[in-house]
């Protein structure tokens, strides 16, 4: 099901304001300020969408605590590029943002990562468990013959390198790693794994002795891509990460063409949402969207902080 892009809440300011409310005080307006439920919509056409919290006397708006909180940029345009972010699956870059919202390119450029910050996981998750294949493999970004900078560039060491844990027909988690020290690679894994989980990966050695025995199975990619494991256990092969691996690179190539290497974690977080929440997992560009905006909650980046 994809979004109709006539909705109000998309063109008009007063309808994007009460989607938002609906969405996030469903059960009843809650002060963002000190998690009273005694709090009151203000009167007045200066103090439009403003609550009055009974407890603390704080003023608050549906913005404050959240990715949005600060921004003068209406909130429709807000939602609208939200939605655009969630239904692109290899990403929309800012430049079309700044020409389909109207707004500068430095503002879409902010916006686009404020929204990525939204995107983040929940901190201590982890994928797989309960016995279920994770795949784990490690790449970068290829360089680019006309790019010098850090990521893409023409030094081959200088590309930043990730490494993600696909669970097979679940979820995916992507962190960046020191391609110097791949010590950083089982840091990585072992943060985000479930330890019940049967990790699945080529033959690098690194991954040898990681997990108990019977928890790891490897393939070597210099002999084949896949191989059949003995009785009923499902094929050995890590195909499933290199195919994410293969959209992340398209987006970023084709799409954004070149990441800063400081900003690579929230663009890992936008690929690694957008597969977290795909068709195949029971959501559609509004439930994305919508799963978008509860996560913008609790969230704050500021300019500072990501320029």
């Amino acid at each position: 099901m994809t979004c109709d892009l006539t909705n109000p809440i998309f063109t008009n300011e007063a309808a994007a304001v009460a989607h938002l409310e609906a969405s996030r005080w469903n059960q009843g307006v809650i002060c963002p300020l000190c998690g009273s439920d005694k709090a009151k919509k203000m009167g007045g056409a200066t103090q439009a969408g403003m609550f009055l919290c009974a407890d603390c006397r704080g003023k608050f708006t549906v913005r404050t605590g959240t990715v949005f909180e600060r921004s003068h940029i209406p909130l429709h345009k807000w939602l609208l590029a939200t939605h655009l972010m969630a239904s692109s699956k290899k990403g929309i870059s800012a430049h079309q943002l700044h020409r389909m919202l109207g707004i500068t390119y430095k503002s879409a450029w902010f916006m686009a990562h404020r929204i990525r910050e939204a995107m983040a996981p929940a901190a201590g998750g982890t994928v797989g468990g309960g016995g279920r294949i994770v795949e784990v493999d490690e790449t970068e970004i290829a360089p680019s013959r006309k790019s010098k900078t850090p990521l893409g560039g023409r030094k081959r060491a200088n590309n930043k390198k990730f490494v993600s844990l696909v669970e097979r027909d679940g979820k995916v988690r992507s962190a960046v790693i020191d391609g110097r020290n791949m010590n950083d690679v089982r840091t990585a894994v072992r943060m985000n794994l479930d330890p019940d989980s049967v990790l699945h990966s080529d033959g690098a050695q690194f991954y040898k002795g990681f997990m108990p025995i019977g928890k790891h199975e490897s393939v070597d990619h210099d002999k084949m891509f896949a191989k059949r494991a003995s009785g009923n256990k499902a094929s050995i092969h890590c195909n499933t990460a290199e195919g994410y691996f293969s959209i992340v690179k398209r987006g970023i190539v084709g799409t954004f063409h070149h990441v800063s290497p400081a900003h690579l974690p929230r663009y890992l977080n936008e690929f690694d949402f957008r597969m977290n929440t795909r068709t195949k997992l029971g959501f559609n560009d509004i439930t994305r969207a919508a799963a978008i905006l509860k996560g913008a909650e609790g969230q704050r980046l500021t300019y500072r902080q990501v320029g």
